[in-house]
């Protein structure tokens, strides 16, 4: 009889197995072999030779006793010019068939990449529902909010998610933002709170004369006085460590002091996918369950899932004046148009939406999903490069503000 072992799957799940005799086991090895060494007359030895390993490693992986170690797939993918993890990805690719073969229940399962990070949003949705006193999920209204939203309601489904969503509002969003925002919280049934910084508002802080100052006031302090307010212990964020180099370096549970300050030297480890919720009186955490997704992740899941968008995304005809190299949108009566300044009507879609005078827009022709897709993945720049407040205050802005409580 077979020794057979399970292994949990960083969603939580049993769906992986490995047994030593199994059939699929040897796939890396096989590929190895038949697909680079043969052509190139390579044998084990030569191979070793090359990559400075024991050749006694090569005869393993070769032969099915041994496991591809991430070390091992990084020397043969440089070697044979191709991805680091493709041999990693085939061994993956081998216990998941794996488990389609030993587990009735999940005969024939793939998990495609999709689903990989979706099961990891979910389950990291379902962590902090289970372990924070008081969760909230921040919803900006864009592509990546409506994602995290849709993932919220299939995470806890068929009830409604367990806490609230909050919208800091700083009174600047485009109009069609906030129509959008008003519709799916009465669509879905959802408690959608709006906080607005009162106190900012009075003062006349607007994005044309105080520029990083404004940030600060009707962002990074509306949202820690909202944080404040309703005593919420996590805040749920759609940041993404492709958007920016600062939130590359952010964990997923990120948190935060009793003033919600960020201090990128002193993060928890998050290894295995286990994450320590602990937390004194005064402290938070804020959690990004789609830390680990791309732009085109972001954009294929949406069209996978068919999942609503505000209509900015898509290109059409819009007024706009170009601006230190910005395409803004003159979306009402308040924009303030420089000397010689003249809207133009201009077939223009946004990549990312924020306050409409600090948002630039993209020429494009791209008015259906597989356009933006095909776009977005031909695309050589993040999207937030056409965001102006990631420029105030020089290369370290976003790192500043998230420091000081930013998200």
């Amino acid at each position: 009889m077979q020794k057979q072992v399970y292994s949990l799957s960083k969603e939580g799940s049993i769906f992986m197995s490995a047994s030593i005799t199994s059939k699929n086991e040897n796939k890396a090895g096989k590929v190895l072999k038949e697909k680079f060494m043969e052509p190139q007359n390579l044998s084990a030895y030569k191979l070793a030779k090359e990559l400075n390993v024991p050749v006694s490693r090569i005869q393993d992986i070769l032969h099915g006793r041994r496991k591809i170690s991430a070390d091992s797939s990084v020397r043969l993918g440089r070697y044979f010019n191709v991805s680091e993890s493709y041999f990693l990805d085939l061994q993956n690719e081998d216990r998941i068939a794996e488990a389609g073969e030993k587990n009735e229940g999940f005969s024939g399962m793939r998990l495609s990449h999709l689903d990989v990070l979706e099961a990891e949003a979910i389950y990291i949705m379902r962590e902090v529902a289970a372990e924070c006193e008081k969760p909230v999920m921040l919803y900006s209204i864009g592509k990546d909010s409506s994602v995290m939203l849709h993932l919220a309601m299939k995470a806890f489904y068929p009830e409604k998610p367990p806490f609230p969503f909050l919208h800091v509002n700083t009174t600047w969003k485009f109009r069609e933002m906030i129509e959008f925002r008003d519709r799916r919280a009465k669509e879905l049934g959802i408690e959608m709170l709006e906080y607005i910084n009162e106190e900012g508002l009075k003062q006349g802080i607007n994005p044309f004369d105080h520029g990083a100052a404004y940030t600060d006031i009707m962002k990074t302090q509306a949202l820690k006085q909202a944080l404040t307010k309703y005593g919420f212990t996590a805040a749920f964020g759609g940041g993404r460590r492709d958007e920016e180099k600062s939130r590359a370096k952010e964990r997923i549970f990120s948190f935060r002091d009793s003033s919600q300050a960020w201090d990128p030297k002193n993060q928890r480890p998050e290894m295995w996918k286990c994450y320590n919720t602990e937390i004194k009186k005064g402290e938070s955490i804020r959690v990004f369950p789609i830390s680990n997704w791309t732009e085109s992740d972001i954009w294929q899941y949406i069209k996978r899932e068919n999942i609503p968008i505000v209509p900015l995304y898509f290109a059409a005809k819009r007024p706009v004046v170009e601006r230190d190299g910005n395409l803004i949108m003159v979306d009402d009566d308040r924009m303030r148009l420089r000397p010689g300044e003249k809207p133009e009507m201009k077939m223009v879609r946004f990549r990312t939406l924020g306050c409409y005078p600090l948002s630039g827009g993209v020429e494009s022709e791209a008015t259906t999903l597989d356009e933006i897709i095909e776009e977005t993945l031909s695309a050589t720049e993040s999207e937030r490069t056409s965001r102006v407040i990631d420029k105030d205050g020089g290369a370290a802005s976003m790192e500043k503000r998230k420091r000081e409580g930013y998200f």
